[in-house]
């Protein structure tokens, strides 16, 4: 045999680049009539089947057709999934987007009620989620795994994935606080299911300190530590740019290229630290949204909004896919059947645990106009559905759990996003309408994220009055009451009066960057 020559029966150099074409062809043509099919159901208003729904079905159908076919190996060959283009490439931009999006004013309006259902909900529901695997696996009714390994399975399905929920409230229009809710439980739950699940991975490899003390100190500085990272990095651009005057010089190229970059740098610090680089780039958004975006010039403004938007349109439409195509192609741990279908039992009484202990916690100090209502709690329990977050950590067990629970811990989380996203996903405008918290019945229906800023600038002030005029209520809670009110007004004090004038070069009281926004806000 020649020098260099492939082995017999292996692919030669052309028909392997040939084959690669055609890989990134049909990933290309699939995310094309993604896009366009999202397009036609979004203007004919087919609400049963969103986008992601959609994605999934394009990913199974192409997969499927690609398995019964000569061509399985090729194509799978060059469809591979590598976990190294998904955590550097692909969840990157979705994560950041997530926080970068994040409206201000409905966020810190209901802010202790975000935190709550976000940090305590979502520690309820990964407790509740690994103890019924692992009990019921003890009884031998589920495949059986360790306590540690049940506890990491709890971790990665209790993040919230709710981007098709989302898109229809803004289509239907509904109520900012249940808006403002669902979104930052979304955005703030993923940060804690990392650092939950990473924190229950190290606990299995160092199994000689799986004492309490030790699990809580790990979590803390996991989660805290790869914020104030993330937070760090946000200021440390606001101020670059605040002082650069690249806008002014003209270098809007440059800009806007230190602007993409700055996300990355603090995802990769964070790594090096041995933190999680996907908390830190979510507080890299928010604080980046807030207090870097102001410093550019407009028409970077525009570029990187628009920039951010795509890719992560670009990534999330992938990700969906190629579960699909996933599903189709690869051998899947269909065995444990049982273990799915009870994972997704243990996923919704999981849910309700999280919604309904935390929203009675939140109601306990809410006055009784602002209490969380009963369809607010059947709509929060019905807007957790799984996505990109569950599937990546899924993916991460599968090199974690090396004995085979990976791949059941793989089989039943894309069994779990698959059904959330077409059955919960395509019946949320039915619920939505069946709990009557849309459409013209409702008193406060904004159509976009900014008529939700809108409508809590001009609102907050009338809570506060209500608030301190009290009611016949004890004085204890009177009390409690006034003490969140205080605190309520005190970050927004805060950023008016030191944060924003110190980190942006605008020194006005503006809550975003579009005029209209900041003359609402200022009536």
């Amino acid at each position: 045999m020649a020098a260099g020559a492939p082995p017999h029966g292996a692919p030669t150099v052309e028909e392997q680049e040939e084959a690669a074409g055609v890989g990134i062809l049909l990933q290309i043509s699939m995310l094309v009539l993604a896009f366009v099919l999202g397009h036609l159901l979004r203007r004919r208003r087919v609400y049963y089947l969103p986008e992601a729904s959609a994605s999934l079905l394009i990913g199974l159908i192409v997969g499927g057709l690609a398995s019964i076919s000569n061509t399985q190996k090729s194509t799978r060959r060059w469809f591979n999934f590598r976990e190294e283009l998904f955590f550097l490439f692909l969840l990157p931009p979705i994560i950041f987007q997530s926080g970068f999006s994040l409206a201000p004013i409905p966020f810190f309006s209901n802010f202790g009620a975000i935190i709550t259902f976000a940090i305590v909900g979502t520690f309820i529901a990964s407790i509740v989620t690994g103890v019924l695997v692992y009990l019921f696996g003890l009884i031998h009714l589920v495949y059986k795994m360790p306590l540690i390994e049940s506890m990491m399975f709890g971790a990665l399905v209790s993040a919230t994935d709710p981007v098709t929920v989302l898109s229809i409230f803004q289509e239907l229009g509904t109520d900012v606080d249940l808006y403002a809710l669902v979104f930052g439980e979304s955005v703030l739950n993923d940060a804690m299911a990392i650092s939950l699940y990473r924190t229950m991975a190290s606990l299995r490899t160092n199994a000689s300190s799986q004492n309490i003390f030790v699990v809580i100190l790990r979590f803390l500085e996991n989660f805290f530590g790869s914020m104030s990272t993330g937070v760090g990095a946000g200021f440390i651009s606001a101020l670059l740019f605040k002082y650069s005057t690249l806008g002014v010089e003209n270098l809007y190229n440059l800009e806007s290229c230190l602007f993409v970059l700055f996300p990355y740098f603090s995802y990769m610090l964070a790594e090096g630290f041995g933190l999680s680089g996907i908390v830190s780039i979510l507080f890299t958004g928010i604080v980046m949204k807030r207090y870097t975006f102001p410093n550019l010039s407009e028409d970077s403004q525009r570029f990187t909004a628009s920039l951010f938007h795509l890719l992560s349109s670009l990534a999330e439409t992938f990700v969906f896919i190629y579960m699909g195509f996933d599903i189709a192609m690869e051998h899947q741990s269909w065995s444990h059947i049982g273990f799915i279908f009870f994972s997704i039992i243990f996923i919704l009484v999981a849910r309700a645990a999280n919604v309904f202990s935390c929203a009675f916690l939140v109601n306990l100090v809410r006055p009784p106009h602002r209490k969380i209502s009963r369809q607010y709690k059947q709509a929060l329990w019905y807007s957790g559905l799984r996505g990109a977050m569950a599937f990546a950590l899924a993916l991460q067990s599968v090199h974690d759990l090396p004995e085979g629970h990976g791949q059941t811990i793989l089989s039943a989380t894309i069994s779990i996003i698959v059904l959330t996203v077409l059955l919960i996903g395509g019946s949320t405008s039915t619920m939505l309408e069946a709990l009557h918290v849309v459409g013209d019945g409702n008193n406060a229906h904004p159509r976009s994220l900014e008529d939700q800023e809108n409508f809590e600038g001009d609102n907050v002030g009338n809570i506060e009055l209500n608030n301190v005029e009290g009611s016949s209520s004890a004085s204890k809670f009177k009390l409690k009451l006034r003490e969140i009110q205080r605190s309520t007004p005190s970050f927004a004090t805060l950023d008016r009066r030191y944060l924003t004038p110190f980190f942006t070069s605008r020194n006005s009281d503006s809550d975003d960057d579009d005029p209209s926004k900041r003359s609402a806000a200022e009536t």
